[in-house]
């Protein structure tokens, strides 16, 4: 797949300029992301409840929580993006502690009580399935040290491929430290848009549809420790968004004949 040559298709048809499409975008991306977390609200709910405030009845107020405050830290990571931040420790806690505004925990350990609402990272060590994260005692070192190495790579990265891999780099990277007892997978996802931002680059949306192949492509990137396989995945994610979205977009400027609105009144 040539994704430069889809992202100036894209590009080119001014996609991202018209308003509506922007927004639905961001949407689109709220939904997924919490909808691979668990939430139970609809893409029209999330819609909904991010244009008109309106929460969805009989749905978790949970799981609204979650949606406004993923939207809301979508947000502040883009205009971010837009101001060329710096990404430091404080800076994706600041990230997560958006995340977790409204649902996050708190947490006893031996060091006291951890509010994970305040982007604290984790006291205690975890697990997902069969994968065990790193210990609680290098969480702060592996994330420093990433974040310097992407700092580093962002101010000379040049061609779109190896920005598109820097950006699905970082969400591989801060996903597999696991630095925070929650809100690890949104916080991610939301770091690879925040540099495909700060590049000017279509944002990606890992679909809910293609949850258990997103979560086998972590599983096998690490235990085959071949970065390739999360960016080949991703990559593919990424090109069907676009093929989507600028087939949708020709149609509509385009349509053909017989395939126009028909008007009731």
């Amino acid at each position: 797949m040539d994704l430069p040559a889809l992202i100036n298709r894209y590009k080119s048809l001014g996609i991202d300029d018209v308003i509506d499409h922007a927004k639905f975008n961001l949407i689109s991306i709220v939904y997924n992301s919490t909808k691979i977390e668990g939430s139970t609200l609809t893409e029209v709910e999330t819609q909904v409840l991010i244009n008109e405030g309106l929460t969805p009845k009989g749905k978790p107020l949970h799981d609204s929580l979650m949606v406004t405050d993923h939207y809301a830290s979508l947000l502040f990571t883009l205009n971010a993006a837009k101001e060329k931040r710096d990404i430091t420790v404080n800076f994706i806690k600041e990230i997560n502690a958006l995340v977790l505004k409204s649902t996050g925990k708190t947490y006893n350990t031996v060091f006291g009580t951890i509010d994970a609402a305040t982007g604290a990272f984790r006291k205690g060590n975890v697990s997902a399935g069969a994968t065990y994260f790193p210990n609680y005692d290098k969480v702060e070192t592996l994330t420093s040290q990433m974040a310097v190495k992407v700092n580093n790579l962002l101010k000379k990265t040049n061609s779109i491929t190896d920005q598109l891999n820097l950006s699905f780099d970082i969400h591989f990277n801060l996903v597999s430290i696991h630095p925070f007892y929650d809100g690890n997978g949104r916080t991610s996802r939301l770091l690879m848009n925040y540099i495909q931002a700060y590049y000017n680059l279509p944002l990606a949306i890992v679909h809910s549809g293609t949850k258990a192949e997103y979560i086998q492509a972590l599983i096998d990137t690490r235990e085959k420790d071949d970065i390739r396989i999360l960016r080949d995945f991703m990559a593919s994610e990424y090109a069907a968004l676009l093929e989507n979205e600028i087939k949708k977009f020709e149609e509509i400027a385009q349509p053909k004949k017989g395939k126009g609105f028909n008007l009731m009144f």
